[in-house]
């Protein structure tokens, strides 16, 4: 049996191709599963830093959810459709954007619906120049299940968001770098090393210090300022004891790289030399 979601993990970066190519890797219960359960396994393997999440084939970054297998689940009635389909899609999305290592989309081709909806997700994307975008749950008469009513207009802003969900138009790269959907558009046979470079710039920094801000940005993005300064702070005090923190402090003041270990548990130790430095150089940045 084909694997639906292929794992590579290559110099810290876990790749994961959705692989179903023949059906446009269109999201059916065992993919989503599956990549639930790669996520979670990764999620604490210390050789992995940074995801890039791509589909299988030319055509397909993601087609979306798969019709045949959610129209069977509709059939058995509302209480099963929510189960076995809305439920499961929007756990993956929340998963996704809520993950402690950075995920990277790397949109090759079709993203519609699901598709869409992971790449609204995720925390960063980038998109090949051959990508197209759409929001067609509209024509099968119902609205998006994965989040999409919700993260697209954060994201593009009411008005905008809503045309797209209420015209199921397709819609260019370009318009989805317009609208906050994607960070970068390259060339279609740059897409991969494009997405493997900002990964390798994010895992160069303490992998604490980007949890930490992966966190602090899911958690505070829908709370009013004040409470998200609060998850701010909360974050840097978990950083405020590491040893990461201690090195990045050290490693500036002596002008050289840090050399980071990712832990959350040490205890940070300014030396005596470092602390004497700050003391005759308050100008030190």
């Amino acid at each position: 049996m084909t694997e639906p979601v292929l794992c590579d993990i290559r110099d810290r970066v876990a790749v994961l191709t959705l692989n179903r190519p023949e059906k446009l890797n269109a999201l059916n219960y065992g993919l989503i599963d599956r990549l639930l359960a790669i996520l979670d396994r990764i999620e604490t393997d210390d050789a992995v830093r940074a995801v890039i999440l791509t589909g299988a084939g030319e055509r397909a970054f993601s087609a979306g959810g798969d019709i045949h297998e959610f129209a069977l689940s509709v059939a058995e009635g509302t209480d099963v459709a929510l189960r076995d389909f809305v439920m499961r899609g929007q756990r993956l999305t929340a998963r996704l954007e809520a993950f402690r290592k950075p995920v990277i989309a790397a949109v090759n081709g079709l993203a519609f619906g699901g598709g869409c909806e992971i790449t609204e997700a995720v925390p960063l994307a980038v998109a090949s120049d051959r990508a197209l975008f759409a929001k067609p749950e509209i024509k099968l008469a119902m609205p998006p299940t994965f989040g999409g009513t919700q993260r697209l207009p954060r994201l593009a802003g009411r008005k905008r968001a809503l045309e797209l969900l209420l015209t199921g138009e397709p819609f260019s790269p370009a318009r989805a770098l317009e609208l906050g959907l994607v960070n970068k558009v390259v060339p279609h046979e740059e897409l991969m090393p494009a997405a493997l470079d900002l990964a390798n710039r994010i895992i160069r920094h303490s992998q604490a210090a980007v949890a930490g801000i992966l966190t602090a940005v899911a958690r505070g993005i829908n709370l009013s300022i004040a409470e998200g300064l609060l998850v701010e702070a909360e974050q840097f005090a978990r950083m405020a004891p590491t040893a990461d923190l201690g090195e990045g402090l050290s490693a500036w003041i002596e002008r050289r790289q840090p050399i980071y270990d990712g832990s959350w548990t040490h205890v940070t130790r300014l030396s005596e030399a470092r602390r004497g430095s700050l003391r005759r150089d308050p100008a030190a940045d």
